[in-house]
């Protein structure tokens, strides 16, 4: 009997795989029989992350949805896991780690499924030849895929460059690159490994976003090769140690960055080249790297006032600040998690100001805390305000139809970014489905279709 009843769960079990392996050749098989047919010159670009679900095999523990660090890139629906906001995932992959029946994978969607995504080839090029765009900007997050990027477009550009066999023109780099980031810093090691002339632009300073994180901040959390210095081993590389990198490469002679240049245009002549524009210089270069991040210019308010010394729009040290009355303007998570910050210091006195009635597009975790930092007294929270006008020692804001001012030492504005998907366009960059062939668009439709028919499925079973 017990021999039995092994040899029907070992059936079953047998039949579980089979059918998956069965499932999976069907699908390289079509991939196979498309790529066929599109031909070898067919490319549908580089791709961004986020995870796949297999409903079939969801058994609805939830175990995906606690364990994302950005909290709500996945929830439960009808008994079944479901991505709700794809776009924030950044390619932790822990959801697929922490499923315990590898119902998850993590994928690579081409964003010409977007319209919100520059549409490149896989060796990042944008719709105009020799322009290129690398690192958060093109979809993927995450500095160890920038500096990977950032590396690879340089290989790229010498091969052309090579193949191309034209001479040096006086006054023309090889390469310009836009931006001092992870990406920017990667390429222009590359671009040095291989003795290409070239220039980066930075419209602040040399490092990006990374410079403004929170100290001891992880930034990466699995080794990384840089151009010129090797490997680093390193699976967790704080703020500061990566800073101290950027700083070694400040120090070569031969790194040619210029900050506080913040480019305006970027414009291809006749013969090929690029024209670069800043404020107050004009640049020419045979290829150009985009290598800006997504959040672009902060959002400002248009409020009197606002142009005070006391009014910022970056959080970088809390433990600065202690003593002072704050004012934090904005109900999202980078808005929450700056007033939790400053509340925990010394003798400050926190008080934020959001135009809606309540919380809603934090992450569950954060909703916890400032919850409870309310509770506490650390936070004053005022829904339904807005500032009318900052003062030197002071800040007005409007309480649900009534004037209200508070003394006031200093002011965090997070009202979002203005991102360079616009400067982007203007130069002529063609984005997501709105500017594909009729053929990529019908097939986004037909795949938007069959992730609905999916959906269904799921919900019927549940």
């Amino acid at each position: 009997m017990d021999t039995l009843i092994a040899l029907l769960v070992a059936a079953v079990i047998g039949s579980f795989f089979l059918r998956g392996y069965l499932k999976s050749l069907k699908e390289r098989e079509e991939q196979a029989r498309k790529a066929a047919e599109r031909g070898k010159l067919f490319s549908e670009g580089p791709r961004s992350q986020h995870p796949h679900i297999d409903t079939t095999y969801c058994i609805g523990c939830a175990s995906c949805t606690m364990v994302c660090p950005e909290g709500d890139v996945l929830v439960m629906l009808a008994g079944k896991a479901a991505i709700v906001n794809g776009y924030k995932c950044i390619g932790h992959s822990l959801c697929a780690e922490e499923c315990p029946v590898g119902a998850i994978t993590m994928v690579l969607a081409t964003p010409s499924m977007g319209a919100d995504m520059p549409f490149l080839t896989p060796e990042y090029e944008t719709s105009i030849e020799n322009l290129f765009i690398v690192g958060e900007l093109g979809g993927l997050a995450l500095i160890k895929n920038a500096i990977n990027q950032g590396r690879d477009c340089v290989d790229n550009i010498v091969q052309r460059l090579k193949a191309a066999g034209s001479t040096a023109q006086p006054g023309v780099s090889d390469v310009l690159i836009v931006g001092a980031g992870p990406a920017g810093i990667s390429a222009s090691l590359r671009a040095i490994e291989n003795k290409l002339s070239y220039i980066t632009l930075e419209q602040d300073e040399i490092g990006g976003t990374v410079v403004k994180y929170p100290r001891q901040k992880l930034v990466m959390t699995s080794p990384v090769q840089f151009p010129m210095y090797g490997k680093f081993d390193k699976r967790e590389l704080s703020k500061e140690a990566l800073l101290a990198f950027w700083d070694t490469v400040l120090n070569r002679a031969d790194f040619n960055c210029v900050t506080n240049e913040k480019v305006e245009d970027i414009r291809k002549g006749e013969d090929g080249v690029f024209s670069v524009k800043s404020a107050s210089n004009q640049y020419r270069a045979r290829a150009v790297i985009v290598a800006v991040g997504k959040a672009g210019t902060p959002r400002k308010l248009g409020v009197p006032g606002e142009e005070l010394g006391k009014v910022m729009y970056r959080l970088i040290e809390a433990d600065h600040y202690v003593n002072k009355k704050i004012l934090v303007v904005g109900g999202g998570d980078s808005a929450v998690e700056a007033a939790m910050g400053l509340a925990e210091q010394v003798g400050n006195k926190v008080t934020m100001s959001y135009r809606q009635g309540q919380f809603s597009r934090i992450k569950d975790r954060n909703t916890k805390r400032i919850e409870e930092c309310i509770r506490s007294g650390k936070v004053e929270v005022l829904f339904n305000s807005s500032p009318v006008e900052f003062r030197p020692d002071s800040v007005l804001l409007d309480v649900q139809g009534t004037q209200r001012e508070l003394p006031n030492d200093f002011v965090w504005i997070f009202a979002g970014g203005i991102p360079p998907y616009d400067f982007l366009k203007k130069l002529g960059i063609q984005f997501g489905m709105r500017d594909l062939t009729a053929e990529a668009r019908g097939e986004a439709k037909q795949a938007a279709a069959d992730k609905k028919q999916m959906a269904e499925a799921s919900r019927a079973g549940g």
